[in-house]
């Protein structure tokens, strides 16, 4: 009777364990498909703030064609003043405000402007 029961709780044990292993395989699909929707989300997000940013940058350059040469320098000036306030702060790391301080200047010191 024992070894009966001892095989019945073994089998029971192999059942269980099946069970958490395909249920834990189950789950980690889920969890993978989730992972993989969001990162493609973000994807779509990032694409969409890039293009936004070049026709941000196209309207831009359009704009200051169309000004006169001291017009242009005095927005030059005026947005390197302001360039030289900026600071790293709670919300704005400092990384981020040299990436800000690059981007300006690579952009102010471009010959389409």
């Amino acid at each position: 009777m024992k070894i009966v029961a001892s095989t019945s709780r073994q089998h029971e044990t192999r059942m269980i364990t099946s069970c958490f292993k395909s249920f834990g395989t189950i789950a980690m699909r889920n969890l993978t498909f989730e992972l993989l929707t969001r990162l493609a989300k973000k994807e779509e997000e990032s694409k969409e703030l890039v293009a936004q940013t070049q026709a941000l940058e196209i309207v831009v350059t359009a704009i200051f064609h169309r000004m006169e040469r001291s017009e242009q320098q005095a927005i030059k000036s005026r947005v390197e003043d302001a360039l030289s306030n900026v600071r790293p702060s709670d919300t704005i790391t400092l990384h981020d405000t040299e990436l800000l301080r690059q981007y300006l200047t690579k952009f102010l010191s471009s010959p389409c402007i």
